[in-house]
């Protein structure tokens, strides 16, 4: 199980906007993947949701954008739960410009949050995250 998941990312042309910078929107996507890739790097997949009828649903984001990234920028995003509640979670990111391999504090691009809750497939409604799917993530003591 990974406590904080990694996933590294290139800017591409299809990610710039008429500002020259990559767009907002993009990296809502790039939240949403990262957190669907850690779900199923530890285990939630869409087999194990399935079996509890189960979808997740973002109820809310928020992002601060700390300085742009451009096209051909290599970015780290980093996710991780901050914390757990009975039919959802709080979900942080990091995203950082790798330009020398080198990461510093001084790299960081955004960083943002998204509350993510567990939800019933057929009726839309919250539900209990059953034992099965909480134990698969721990939460993290980090900003």
């Amino acid at each position: 199980m990974k406590r904080i998941f990694q996933k590294q990312l290139t800017a591409d042309k299809d990610n710039v906007d008429t500002n020259g910078h990559v767009n907002n929107v993009v990296y809502v996507g790039w939240m949403q993947d990262v957190a669907v890739d850690h779900a199923i790097n530890n285990g939630c997949d869409q087999e194990l949701l399935a079996q509890f009828n189960a979808i997740w649903v973002a109820r809310s984001h928020y992002i601060e954008y700390r300085q742009p990234a451009f096209e051909k920028d290599k970015i780290l995003v980093e996710t991780w739960l901050a914390s757990k509640r009975r039919v959802g979670c709080q979900r942080k990111y990091r995203f950082l410009r790798q330009a020398d391999g080198e990461l510093s504090e001084g790299d960081l691009l955004a960083v943002a949050e998204t509350a993510w809750v567990f939800v019933d497939a057929l009726t839309g409604r919250p539900k209990k995250m059953p034992d099965e799917v909480t134990r698969l993530f721990e939460v993290v003591d980090r900003e």
